[in-house]
C-alpha cells in the first residue's frame, strides 16, 4: 500500500517545515490549513521538489464533517504514516473560547478522525508549546479532569468553573490549552500502543516564525526569553521540524507519550536562574 502523511497548519511557518520532513517519508502528503490559499501555494511550492505527490486540504480542524472527509481521502490514498498536528492558534488571534477550542478541541477532534487509521508504524506528533514548561503550571485536580476530557460538551465551562475569570485572558486559555494538549498526547500513547502506533508532542520555544513575531510585537517578555535562552537566539522553524521529523521516523519507534522540549535552553535557564545555570 501506498503511504500517506498529513501536516496540518501547513500552509506557512513551522507547519510548512514540518510538511518539507514529512514529504521525504511518505508516497502522498496532504497540506491542511484554514487558509485554502496558503494550502494550495504550499503545495505548488513543495510539488517543485523530488518527493511525495502533495495534496493541499482546506479545513478548519474544529469541523467534524471536514475532519471526516480528510480521514475519508487518506483512507482512500493508502495507509496512515506520519501525522503532524501544528494547527494551532496563539493568545493575540482570539479569544479564551476559540483558543481552547482549536488549541486543544482541534487536536482531539482531530485524532478522533484519524486514529481508527493508525497501524502499525503509524506516528503521531501534537504542537504543544514551552508556555507550561517556563510558566511552572500545576494544575488542581478537577482541571486536569477537565482537560482530559476535550470532547466534553461542557469543556469550557468546566474550565471556567474552576479558573474563573482568569480563564478568559487569552494567555492564560493558550497555556492550559497547550497542557491539554501535552497530556492528551501521552492519553493517546497509551490509545494507539496495542496497534503499534505511536503518539509524542512537541514544545516550541520562542520561534522566528510570522505568528511567532506577531505574538512578541504584543509581549514583550518574549524578547527577554530570547535574550535569556542560552544560544542566544530565537528558533528556526527547520529545527523544531527536524525533531517532529525524527519522532515520527522508525528511528524513534520506542519514542511514545513523551514531549519533546525545542527551546533552545530557556526553560532550565528560568528553572535553574542565571546565577547557577553560569
Amino acid at each position: 500500500m501506498s503511504t500517506v502523511g498529513v501536516v496540518t497548519g501547513a500552509g506557512r511557518g513551522m507547519g510548512l517545515e514540518c510538511a518539507r520532513r514529512v514529504g521525504t517519508m511518505v508516497d502522498t502528503l496532504l497540506l491542511v490549513d484554514l487558509d485554502g490559499q496558503a494550502a494550495q501555494l504550499a503545495a505548488e511550492e513543495l510539488s517543485a521538489s523530488e518527493g511525495a505527490t502533495v495534496e493541499p486540504f482546506h479545513l478548519d480542524v474544529t469541523d467534524r464533517a471536514g475532519l471526516a472527509r480528510l480521514a475519508d481521502r487518506v483512507a482512500g490514498l493508502g495507509d496512515l504514516r506520519a501525522v503532524a498536528h501544528v494547527a494551532g492558534i496563539s493568545p493575540t488571534m482570539a479569544d479564551w473560547r476559540r483558543i481552547v477550542e482549536v488549541d486543544l478541541v482541534g487536536t482531539a477532534l482531530l485524532a478522533e478522525a484519524l486514529r481508527p487509521l493508525a497501524t502499525a508504524g503509524t506516528a503521531f506528533v501534537y504542537f504543544s508549546s514551552m508556555a507550561p514548561t517556563i510558566a511552572g503550571v500545576v494544575a488542581e485536580p478537577a482541571l486536569d479532569a477537565a482537560l482530559d476530557e476535550p470532547l466534553h460538551p461542557e469543556l469550557l465551562d468546566r474550565i471556567h468553573t474552576v479558573l474563573g475569570a482568569q480563564a478568559e485572558h487569552p494567555g492564560a486559555a493558550y497555556v492550559w490549552a497547550k497542557y491539554g494538549v501535552r497530556r492528551f498526547a501521552q492519553r493517546e500513547a497509551i490509545r494507539l500502543g496495542p496497534v503499534g502506533a505511536r503518539a509524542c508532542s512537541v514544545s516550541p520555544g520562542i520561534i522566528d516564525t510570522p505568528q511567532g513575531r506577531q505574538e512578541s510585537e504584543h509581549n514583550p517578555s518574549m524578547e527577554a526569553m530570547v535574550r535569556r535562552t542560552p544560544l542566544g537566539r530565537a528558533g528556526r522553524a527547520a529545527e523544531v521540524a527536524a525533531a517532529v521529523a525524527f519522532a515520527l521516523s522508525d528511528e524513534a519507534s520506542f519514542l511514545n507519550g513523551v514531549d519533546l522540549l525545542v527551546d533552545g535552553g530557556v526553560c532550565a535557564a528560568t528553572r535553574l536562574g542565571e546565577g547557577q545555570a553560569r
